[in-house]
């Protein structure tokens, strides 16, 4: 019907026709799927929500005399420092160390990675191993993202397709990924925010790849890979959408260049740290299938009830449910009646769709065709079905 660089070329008019998903799939109720693909050219889908296979790359620039990092500490939240000598790998779910012996675990990596977006200042400490090359020991200053060369997510799983609904069929409270799940199944609480996610509306990913231009965080990100824990084979619906966790991203993008309206720290209760990140991603529209998948509904997607109350790598399952049950607010479990409640913000999620939406439309934003395809045969592999590696004599 039309090719990506036709449509960049529309873009770069200012003439492209871009609904969000949403608004696609109220276009496709009113005239059809053939109808809403002559009309429209791009798509816009997105999600806000906790990636917590998240981080950031940092390079702090040589000291005088200069250092070799190998261990060190952004506002007390170790990073990881094992390659170049001032390179660092902040992880969004490292905690803060441990003060006088007492835990704080309120804050980690992710407030950090927020707060050096939102431009504020962040004490850093580091210890080098002093070499011929790298005299100096120790190194003590305040850093911003102004005062650091480069700066950038590297995500190795983001955009899961799909998720499980957590559940506590025990008899104490859990705190869990997903929050708190109170126990005797008192309430559930999903993550995916379902008809807005990408990958759900392009369940086979026939449009994303690696290369994929997106909204990430405020600013322009990439599709880098396949993301950790990558299992495509997950089973599958007859509208192709999985049942459960499958396709995975990892992401890339300036971090100098994004907004800490969309990327946030936060903080699960008995948990750790997380980051709430904003992922938009724009689908073209080269044909009528694209349009087809798309005007997929909540009430066409479903996740699996899981029993975290079961320490078992393998839980449980109250069944399916489908996600416009989910948002409805209520679910019902073996005939009981049990609060559901997102850890998505579906609110923040639709922000995400018309952001990306704007910035098409006026010409800021083009798409990019993937230069390979994302794997689609990838099986998961558990650890344990290795067995004891090692053998005592």
């Amino acid at each position: 019907m039309r090719t990506i660089a036709e449509i960049n070329e529309k873009i770069a008019r200012q003439s492209a026709v871009v609904l969000t998903v949403e608004e696609l799939k109220a276009r496709v109720a009113e005239v059809g799927v053939s109808q809403a693909a002559k009309e429209v050219d791009v798509i816009t889908t997105g999600t806000f929500e906790p990636m917590e296979s998240s981080g950031a790359i940092i390079n702090l620039g040589h000291t005088d005399p200069p250092i070799k990092i190998r261990r060190c500490w952004l506002d007390g939240v170790p990073a990881y420092s094992g390659f170049g000598a001032v390179d660092l790998y902040l992880g969004a779910t490292q905690a803060v160390e441990a003060i006088d012996g007492e835990e704080v675990r309120e804050k980690g990596g992710g407030h950090v990675i927020s707060d050096l977006i939102a431009g504020l200042p962040i004490q850093l400490r580091a210890l080098g191993q002093v070499t011929d090359c790298y005299p100096r020991a120790t190194f003590e200053t305040t850093i911003t993202r102004d005062t650091i060369n480069q700066f950038y997510l590297f995500n190795p799983r983001n955009l899961y397709q799909n998720f499980i609904v957590g559940v506590n069929g025990g008899d104490r409270p859990l705190h869990t990924y997903l929050g708190p799940l109170q126990p005797r199944l008192a309430n559930a609480v999903y993550s995916n925010p379902g008809a807005l996610s990408p990958l759900l509306n392009d369940p086979n990913l026939q449009l994303i790849g690696i290369g994929t231009r997106i909204f990430l965080g405020g600013g322009i990100g990439y599709v880098a890979w396949e993301g950790t824990q990558h299992f495509p084979l997950q089973k599958r619906l007859p509208n192709d959408t999985p049942i459960g966790p499958a396709a995975t991203l990892a992401l890339i993008g300036d971090a100098k260049q994004m907004d800490a309206r969309w990327v946030r720290g936060c903080y699960f209760k008995s948990y750790g740290p997380s980051l709430m990140i904003g992922v938009g991603v724009p689908l073209p529209v080269i044909n009528e299938e694209v349009v087809a998948r798309c005007a997929v509904q909540d009430n066409d997607l479903v996740a699996p009830i899981v029993d975290f109350s079961i320490p078992r790598r393998v839980r449980p399952t109250f069944g399916l449910v489908s996600y416009a049950q989910l948002k409805s607010g209520r679910i019902a479990i073996e005939g009981k009646p049990v609060r559901v409640a997102p850890l998505a913000s579906l609110f923040l999620s639709r922000q995400v769709t018309i952001a990306l939406k704007q910035w098409i439309e006026a010409g800021k934003f083009t798409l990019a065709k993937p230069v390979a395809p994302i794997p689609k045969e990838r099986s998961f592999l558990p650890q344990d079905i290795w067995g004891a590696q090692v053998v005592l004599e």
